[in-house]
């Protein structure tokens, strides 16, 4: 008989004289019985029974390689974008070397912990994580911090964050948080943001990343420089020694600068002004000399602390607080190099978590153990060979002997006659029992099961205490974070649903949220498979604030002059940033510059409408009261103080500067971030005050 018209056919269901029927993927219809629902199916039509869990060895075994759900799921994952990476498009690098300080022979048998003073060639990514490789720096998002090693036995990839945990405990998983994340499949947009439905729907479906998003939604998440930021191994691994001893380790890049941030209306207004604000400042830094450097730290525990530890060792939603085991510095990482090509070296860069030289050996994290399986897919997509490693980027740096031959764009072979092993010709390289990566012989059993280990289910507690550890500051900064956010969610009872897990929480802060939202009526708090703990002990070292640097080293001034600036006082200035370690830049109504007292002229680096204050971690206005008139009249010069004394920044000023503050809405007296500048020893003054970064009390008043 002739087909009925049917809804339009994107619809995923139509009505036909009463029915319901469902669209299938290639546009056909089907009939859907009363009380039936879609059943989740491999690409290959069988039903799926389980799509929160690998399959493993016991509840807290290793993944088994035959779970072909998750085999394909990861798969089809990784090879859906071309060419750029799926996550971590937007990236930069540079590179360098680490250094050891002592041997760890003790622990590892890794030859780059065997001597001090080792040096090993290094090469270092950062990047985002949700945006697309067009995006901006600033976007609030977890940033990657990938270190290769090139060791003197194989590469060693340390791919890392600057969060240490994930939103996830499960890589199968994996796909389903990035594409709640990635721009909607219907609109495509937003990019390079969270705040969105589907991201939120994702999370507040999925408890166990109620820890993360307290990281994602503070400071952490928008960090003032790459320079300034940790990195994190994520994960557990093992370090094992010539005797096969094993210890559980975690890996904790620290930056010798301290850590710094932004807040958010900075961060928006920097990704207008620079949206490569971060790749930027990394190029400035190393091209000057102030070459960046950071401290590798590790945790180290045995077998009986992982049983008696609060919470599974294994889980990457945890952490272990440096409290309760404070982490060794073992060596220093410096970058003193950029890449002479971007593409060739940072685009082309393949990182891969079971690159890893012996004596690194990994845990049963099921996130760990899905990483190791799909990296290699990724690279293989992304560079369009089995033959990536004989890039120069990523190639290893000591002797290498293999049988690997062929494939597209292969630029080296096997030679001689024999191409395989055991030979009879004596070609080739032989296995190594001694030297060669050995696994570390665990014992394993258990039944083959889908699950999570009941080890796994406290999703709050360390949530909870992670906003504890944050100073009032930081905490305003997390529920204006999530405010802002939940705002832009449009459905109302993904924005409830989030406000009950807060309550598992902090009580507080979900009201402050809810408050902000307009939500009147509280949900109750959110089902919790484990109640959440009220006993954990603040941990200071999650504070950015609380561990704020001893110095403005690495930090840089934006100073403002005008023609009659007191050209002492600019020297002066000039002379006591330089003494600290920092870096001051010229601002002035034109690049040409000024024509200071002297009569000498100073080139600006910036006019003032391409160099607001947000650029800059410090403000100097050293104008006569004509240059400040003059300037008063400018948006651009008002929006320099204004948006400076807002974002609670330290402000240096002349007497004549005052007409300008004024208009501004801003009183030279206002606090003690206000310092007035005359001479040398006033200059010097005012730098040293900067070493606070900013002047938090002020945040109250300005209610940015």
């Amino acid at each position: 008989m002739p087909r009925k018209p049917v809804a339009e056919a994107s619809a995923p269901t139509a009505t036909v004289h009463g029915l319901t029927l469902v669209r299938g993927q290639g546009g056909e219809l089907h009939q859907l019985a009363e009380g039936d629902t879609d059943v989740l199916t491999t690409a290959q039509g069988g039903p799926v029974s389980d799509d929160q869990n690998t399959l493993k060895v016991g509840a807290r075994g290793p993944t088994l390689i035959e779970d072909s759900h998750f085999r394909e799921k990861i798969f089809h994952f990784d090879h859906e974008r071309i060419p750029e990476r799926v996550v971590h498009a937007r990236g930069y690098g540079a590179h360098g070397f680490f250094e050891t300080y002592e041997s760890f022979a003790k622990y590892t048998r890794a030859d780059i912990f065997q001597r001090a003073g080792e040096k090993t060639p290094a090469f270092v990514r950062f990047s985002t994580v949700a945006g697309s490789k067009g995006s901006f720096d600033l976007a609030r998002d977890v940033r990657g911090f990938a270190v290769k090693l090139y060791t003197k036995e194989g590469n060693w990839d340390i791919v890392g964050n600057n969060i240490p945990v994930f939103f996830i405990q499960d890589a199968i998983k994996f796909p389903d948080v990035i594409h709640s994340v990635k721009p909607e499949p219907d609109r495509d947009f937003p990019q390079a943001q969270s705040a969105h439905d589907t991201f939120w729907d994702f999370i507040s479906l999925t408890p166990e990343s109620m820890h993360m998003i307290m990281w994602v939604m503070s400071d952490r998440a928008i960090p003032r420089s790459f320079r300034f930021m940790q990195g994190f191994g994520v994960h557990t691994f093992r370090l094992v020694n010539a005797a096969d001893e094993s210890t559980f380790v975690k890996f904790i890049w620290k930056p010798k600068l301290g850590m710094q941030s932004v807040v958010w209306n900075e961060a928006v207004k920097i990704n207008g002004a620079d949206p490569d604000f971060h790749r930027r400042d990394l190029w400035n830094a190393i091209q000057s000399g102030d070459f960046p450097e950071w401290e590798l730290c590790l945790q180290l525990f045995d077998q009986e602390f992982a049983d008696n530890f609060d919470f599974d060792i294994l889980d990457s939603t945890k952490i272990i607080p440096e409290e309760i085991l404070p982490p060794i510095p073992v060596g220093r990482l410096v970058l003193d190099r950029m890449p002479d090509n971007f593409f060739a070296e940072t685009e082309q860069v393949a990182f891969m978590t079971q690159n890893v030289p012996p004596g690194i050996d990994f845990s049963n994290d099921p996130l760990l153990q899905g990483r190791n399986f799909s990296y290699l897919d990724t690279q293989l997509k992304r560079l369009g060979s089995p033959n990536f490693t004989h890039l120069p980027i990523n190639a290893p740096k000591c002797p290498f002997h293999h049988f690997q031959q062929d494939g597209h764009m292969a630029m080296r072979n096997p030679v001689g006659r024999a191409n395989y092993q055991p030979n009879s010709f004596g070609v080739g390289a032989r296995e190594s029992p001694e030297r060669g990566f050995r696994s570390f012989a665990d014992g394993e059993e258990g039944q083959k099961l889908r699950l999570r280990p009941e080890s796994f289910a406290d999703h709050y507690s360390q949530a909870a205490q992670f906003f504890n550890s944050q100073t009032p500051p930081e905490q305003r900064h997390i529920a204006q974070a999530l405010t802002f956010e939940l705002s832009k969610v449009e459905t109302p009872a993904i924005r409830e649903r989030m406000i009950a897990h807060l309550l598992n929480i902090d009580e507080g802060l979900a009201v402050t949220v809810a408050d902000k939202l307009g939500i009147t009526d509280m949900p109750k708090p959110a089902d919790a498979a484990v109640s959440p703990r009220r006993d954990l002990e603040p941990s200071p070292a999650l504070s950015i604030i609380a561990n704020g640097p001893e110095s403005f080293a690495g930090r840089k001034v934006g100073v403002l002059i005008g023609n009659g600036t007191d050209a002492g006082l600019v020297k002066a200035l000039q002379a006591a940033i330089e003494n600290e370690g920092a870096a001051m830049e010229v601002i002035a109504a034109k690049v040409g510059g000024a024509l200071v007292s002297d009569g000498t002229k100073i080139v600006a680096k910036h006019m003032i409408d391409g160099g607001p204050s947000v650029l800059f971690d410090a403000v100097a206005i050293l104008l006569t009261e004509e240059s400040a008139n003059l300037l008063a009249g400018e948006a651009a010069a008002r929006d320099f103080v204004a948006d400076a004394f807002s974002h609670c920044k330290f402000i240096g000023f002349t007497p004549g500067a005052v007409p300008l503050l004024s208009k501004a809405g801003v009183e030279p007296g206002a606090d003690e971030g206000m310092l007035p500048l005359a001479d040398k020893a006033s200059a010097t003054d005012f730098i040293e005050s900067c070493r606070g970064l900013r002047l938090w009390a002020r945040e109250s008043a300005v209610k940015l």
